[in-house]
């Protein structure tokens, strides 16, 4: 068992270059004989931990190969690998631990999991990575023939792409079918890729463990596949399908499809007494369709979690993705995650650009309103600071005044000669302006 102690000089050095994102510096440092892979420093913390926090995926790829311990919760406040991969946002990261076999439900020291800590600061993405997982290996046992079978249920080519694909966790069917027209072999072996997803779910709901998301998530992945195999196998190409999924209605622009799309799905569920399947029919049991928040939202929220304290106005509005950076140039109320997402929105978005980009004025305005009220407030704040300042100088020169004046009267009475007094005054005036220089200095 690793012990806390003081760090050698090759350890700190170790330390320095996982920093420096050195991955050659650390592979050769490692090289020396005694140094073991999951050394701590003096807080607990494992290189392949401090890897983790800083994100620096090759070094983390490099240590984890090298045998470390993805486990190790050594740290002063029980921190594991997958937490610090958590904390740092990147999401690859964070896969590639609990690829490795990390602990998703371990606690630190105030009873936090992984996941939990990274909504904690806001790291959204990395929850649902957590929440989502699916291991690389997870789909081996359809690659291969089992029994009586004389052909495997799944292609081998294909696993590494549906494992990519069970680890999404954007539930936005248009980027859903995004994905299946950058993976056309799904849609060529749509109905082995189903039938896989139906075990799956059939799975994940008859384990001991039930886990009603990944029974909801692999078969609303499945309700998809078999709706897109069928444009395909007509169209050759999901355009038109992806189109009409994001188009809007006249009246708000809201995509009824998706909606329908959605709540068909969760109507084919073959488990009604999923309690999370219940939730979710609960929730949307609003007679109005459109309202806030939509069946995309609720989906998201029951796969993924609650993103507190995220914005959603930051996500695409055409695919859902999280922090789109594009902004529409005219109205700057909508976000996009390229050209080609803007483009495709832009039949239902062009109906309302106008209305938004008033909208978007008057923000700005009552923010500038805001500002200017708060800079006037810090203003008032400063000159009565001033002002007391100021009080605070007079009275201290009228005291002296006053002093002086005594100490004239009373170097008179000891027989003071007028000449020294005079010296004493001078001095203390001297002494009085640099006060006063000082203070307006300040």
């Amino acid at each position: 068992m690793a012990q806390k102690k003081e760090m050698s000089g090759t350890e700190r050095r170790v330390i320095e270059a996982i920093v420096d994102d050195n991955l050659s510096e650390v592979q050769a440092l490692l090289l020396e004989p005694g140094l073991g892979v999951d050394f701590l420093d003096d807080t607990g913390m494992t290189p392949l931990q401090h890897a983790a926090f800083r994100a620096r995926r090759e070094i983390c790829r490099f240590l984890l190969a090298s045998g470390s311990d993805v486990n190790s919760n050594y740290h002063d406040n029980g921190y594991t690998a997958l937490m610090f991969a958590a904390l740092s946002g990147n999401v690859e990261v964070t896969r590639m631990m609990l690829d490795a076999g990390a602990n998703p439900d371990h606690t630190n020291s105030v009873g936090r999991t992984a996941a939990q800590m990274a909504a904690f600061v806001g790291q959204h993405q990395c929850v649902a990575a957590i929440n989502n997982f699916f291991p690389s290996s997870g789909l081996d046992i359809y690659t291969k023939p089992q029994g009586l079978e004389k052909e495997p249920r799944l292609p081998q080519h294909l696993a590494p792409v549906l494992v990519k694909m069970i680890n999404m966790s954007n539930m936005n069917p248009v980027r859903i079918a995004y994905f299946l027209q950058d993976h056309k072999e799904i849609l060529e072996n749509s109905k082995k890729v189903s039938r896989v997803f139906d075990t799956l779910c059939e799975k994940a709901m008859k384990a001991r463990d039930t886990s009603d998301i990944m029974a909801l998530k692999t078969h609303y992945f499945a309700t998809i596949i078999r709706r897109a195999s069928k444009v395909y196998e007509e169209k050759q190409n999901l355009d038109g399908w992806i189109k009409s999924l994001v188009r809007g209605r006249e009246s708000d622009g809201f995509p009824e499809l998706q909606d329908k799309l959605i709540k068909q799905s969760l109507k084919e569920f073959p488990y009604p007494e999923s309690e999370l399947l219940q939730q979710m029919v609960h929730n949307l049991a609003n007679p109005r369709l459109g309202t806030h928040p939509s069946a995309v939202v609720l989906l998201s929220q029951a796969i993924n979690g609650q993103r507190y304290g995220a914005n959603e106005e930051e996500d695409c509005t055409t695919c859902g993705q999280m922090r789109a950076e594009k902004k529409c140039s005219a109205c700057k109320m909508v976000r996009y995650c390229d050209a080609y997402c803007q483009k495709l929105h832009w039949s239902t978005h062009k109906m309302f650009c106008k209305d938004l980009a008033v909208k978007h004025q008057k923000i700005q305005e009552q923010k500038q309103r805001e500002h200017d009220e708060e800079a006037k407030h810090l203003a008032e704040i400063e000159a009565q600071k001033r002002q007391g300042e100021d009080e605070e100088l007079n009275q201290k020169m009228e005291d002296t005044h006053i002093k002086d004046k005594n100490d004239a009267e009373t170097s008179t009475l000891n027989g003071e000669s007028e000449a020294e007094w005079n010296r004493k005054v001078v001095q203390d005036a001297s002494q009085l302006q640099s006060l006063t220089q000082a203070t307006v200095e300040t």
